[in-house]
């Protein structure tokens, strides 16, 4: 049974991932077809966007009681996690941008530091850095996901029971949170959930902080 819930929140998230793919390409195509009214201005929607979507972060946030338990339970140890994984992706997404001429370090480590929070980091540096950019850290972000899910087992075989939180990063809270609890156990799923609560806060800061350098 506990298998079969397993794989049934897996298939759901493959499907969440699949649909969200499903919604960015339909968008690409009504901009390719004029499908939207010209007196609509791209730019103030994705602000208005913006707006709504950090009110819900902050109010799901607000409203989790497991939320407020799992910060007040953590230990010092238990901190070290989001802290690794936050110089681990900025370290990894600068020295990545190395090989990519057309990005540079800066606006790597920008979308590195969207910790797999597809749907924010991309609306926050569309709006500070334009579309393509926009577009690439959605991109990238939503992979970081994806591949979490699919190669968790194979994460904890190489590199130990915490690689899938590293790996889901802001998503270790919600949407890959069942693999943690699946092949790393469910104590490690604790820590998964504080991690990505971490990450998740911190989106909407470092994103911008590190755009403005």
């Amino acid at each position: 049974m506990r298998g079969r819930y397993i794989f049934s929140r897996f298939g759901g998230c493959m499907k969440n991932s699949l649909f969200i793919l499903l919604i960015f390409s339909t968008g690409i195509a009504a901009g390719i077809f004029r499908v939207l009214p010209v007196a609509i201005d791209p730019n103030t929607l994705i602000l208005y966007a913006l707006y709504a979507l950090l009110f819900l972060v902050g109010a799901d946030i607000g409203g989790n009681p497991n939320a407020w338990k799992t910060l007040k339970k953590a230990s010092f140890a238990v901190i070290l996690v989001p802290i690794s994984i936050v110089v681990g992706s900025l370290v990894g997404a600068g020295l990545f941008s190395l090989l990519l001429p057309r990005i540079s370090v800066k606006d790597a480590v920008a979308i590195g530091a969207g910790f797999g929070y597809y749907s924010l980091s991309s609306i926050i540096i569309t709006q500070i850095k334009g579309s393509t950019l926009g577009v690439i850290a959605l991109l990238a972000n939503l992979s970081r996901e994806i591949i979490t899910l699919i190669f968790a087992p194979l994460f904890v075989r190489l590199f130990g029971k915490l690689a899938p939180i590293a790996s889901g990063g802001a998503t270790a809270m919600d949407t890959t949170l069942p693999m943690v609890a699946r092949f790393s156990g469910k104590e490690y799923a604790i820590i998964a959930f504080f991690s990505g609560i971490v990450l998740t806060v911190l989106v909407p800061i470092l994103v911008p902080f590190i755009l403005s350098l």
